[in-house]
This record gives C-alpha cells, sequence and structure tokens, in this order.
C-alpha cells in the first residue's frame, strides 16, 4: 500500500491506496459506490453481480484506498477492453459515429471509480486511477461518466481524458454519459 501522496493530488493523511480482493470486499464497496453515486439496495443486488463477473476476468485488476484502521473509502477496478463486452456493444455506435471507435481496441477500461463522499477532493480518486493504469500494459484508457459538469469529469480531463461521444444512453440508466479516452500514461500536475 502506499498513501495517496502530493505527487498524485493533495493528500489524505493515513488513507493508504494498493491492491485488494475486490471480489472479497465487494459488499463493503458497493456501499461506497452507494454513497458516492446514490444507489438503491435493488441497484445494489444488481452491480453486486455484474461487478463479480467482471473481476472473473484474468486481467481485471483493483485497487483500494483504506484507512489506518483497514476500512475501504475508495476503490477502482478495470479491465482490458473486449468488443465483445456489453459495455463495448453500448458505446461502440457512438463512438464510430464521432470516427472514435478504435479507442476501443487495445484499452484499459476504467469500470468504476468511487470515493466515499466524506473523503472526496483529497486526491484519492487521482491516486487510485494513476496508479491502476500506471500499471496496465495497454496505450490507453478510456471509461464512461454522467455528462455532466462534475468533480469526476474535472478531474478526468486533467488527467488527459477527452470526450470521445457524448449523450450516450445506457439501456435502464436514467442520465445520458460521455465516453471519454486518455493515452497512458495519465498526465500528472505541473510542479
Amino acid at each position: 500500500m502506499a498513501p495517496a501522496d502530493a505527487a498524485n493530488g493533495p493528500a489524505n493523511p493515513g488513507i493508504e491506496v494498493g491492491p485488494i480482493d475486490l471480489a472479497a470486499r465487494v459488499d463493503e464497496a458497493l456501499q461506497v459506490q452507494a454513497a458516492a453515486f446514490g444507489l438503491s439496495q435493488d441497484e445494489i443486488g444488481v452491480r453486486r453481480h455484474i461487478v463479480l463477473r467482471h473481476l472473473d476476468h484474468p486481467e481485471a485488476r483493483a485497487l483500494g484506498a483504506l484507512t489506518p484502521d483497514g476500512r475501504l473509502v475508495g476503490f477502482v477496478y478495470g479491465l482490458p477492453n473486449d468488443r465483445a463486452h456489453w459495455w463495448s456493444t453500448v458505446v461502440e455506435p457512438y463512438l464510430r459515429a464521432t470516427g472514435s471507435d478504435g479507442w476501443l481496441d487495445d484499452s484499459f477500461v476504467i469500470t468504476e471509480l468511487h470515493v466515499h463522499p466524506d473523503h472526496q477532493q483529497h486526491g484519492i480518486g487521482r491516486t487510485l486511477i494513476t496508479a491502476i493504469t500506471d500499471a496496465v500494459p495497454h496505450p490507453r484508457s478510456i471509461l464512461s461518466a454522467i455528462d455532466r459538469d462534475s468533480p469526476a469529469r474535472t478531474l478526468y480531463h486533467a488527467l488527459g481524458y477527452r470526450d470521445l461521444a457524448r449523450q450516450v444512453v445506457f439501456p435502464s440508466a436514467p442520465l445520458p454519459y460521455a465516453v471519454m479516452g486518455a493515452p497512458l500514461p495519465l498526465l500528472r500536475p505541473q510542479r
């Protein structure tokens, strides 16, 4: 584990970021996601199965942000993109319409990144996403985020992600998303 440090954003004293067994901590992670993203208990149940299915992929990676007493306050996970995966089949027509569908190849997808609201704005999200992408052999990363101004989208833009497609509609999602992509390694703050 490494501290959430000033090289990746403002420090959050005592928070350590490193690999976690996300399958073993899936319920704890989903409570973080529920607090950060406003999920209902029904949505948590659906997402639990999705997360566990993703983690079966041999190249899935997960990092967590832990307090000194071991409480999970943030997590990120992802895997190499596969055009046959559900997410890719939804976003591909939108990316093709903007001439960006090549981003689906040889990319690492940030599937989820969430930090508990009590621990946001302390560099934890930045540390999580840069640490996970620094450890992959892919030349680029892609993700989707709700298509509105938000601290998450501001962070992604600061890291070098750019909008590849906007107003992407996922079945059953109440709001449209933006698909974003960045070359790796991600940008770091200027010193």
